[in-house]
């Protein structure tokens, strides 16, 4: 998995670099906030551990630029602090979007098990992303339903798109040609066997 590190200080960088390479990870390191912006612009990135105070642009204000971008692909953030008895501090990096904490010095383990969790964490997101994505098709002529409520065939459809699941519908034109013939039949044939009763009834 790629993660992208920030820090201003070139030792916490080679610890955690080597570190995440021992896990089979693929780290990619800057120095501080606005290079390590730069990278996400080019890079699908699922993980970020950043320095908390950092030259140019420090922690919390790369994960509220992060936050504040628009994305189907949940970036999960881990805050790298030695202020972990600081609780407005703390509290103020959850509200800026901060999804987990490493203290420093920081211990392999710990950086281990913060990793687990953001793997766990991102699947369940991939999860709900495909569930999000489930498509409206029509249970009789298999067209699936745009979102300006065009319908079109599956196959051009999945041509277009991947890993897609699939909801049934009724569309517009199955109901007029199939469902509503088949309800005013029903209708009709109640409406009859009423009368019919009645008639019985009176004689």
């Amino acid at each position: 998995m790629k993660i992208l590190v920030a820090d201003d200080d070139p030792t916490t960088l080679a610890i955690v670099n080597a570190t995440l390479q021992d896990f089979g990870h693929e780290p990619i390191l800057r120095e501080d906030g606005t290079k390590a912006w730069e990278v996400l612009q080019q890079e699908d990135i699922p993980v970020v551990i950043s320095d908390w105070m950092m030259p140019n642009m420090d922690g919390l204000d790369l994960c509220r630029k992060i936050r504040a971008e628009k994305s189907d692909a949940y970036i999960y953030f881990i805050l790298l602090t030695a202020r972990k008895r600081d609780v407005q501090a703390l509290r103020e990096s959850v509200a800026a979007g901060v999804d987990d904490f490493l203290t420093k010095p920081m211990d392999p383990d710990q950086i281990w098990m913060r990793l687990k969790v953001a793997e766990r964490i991102l699947n369940y997101q991939h999860t709900i992303n495909n569930l999000e994505g489930m498509l409206p098709i029509c249970s009789y002529c298999k067209r699936v339903r745009e979102d300006d409520d065009y319908w079109e065939q599956v196959e051009s459809y999945i041509s277009r798109r991947t890993d897609a699941a699939f909801t049934h519908g009724i569309c517009p034109d199955c109901y007029e040609q199939r469902i509503k013939p088949e309800l005013e039949a029903f209708e009709r044939s109640k409406t009859e066997a009423r009368a019919k009763a009645e008639a019985q009834s009176n004689n």
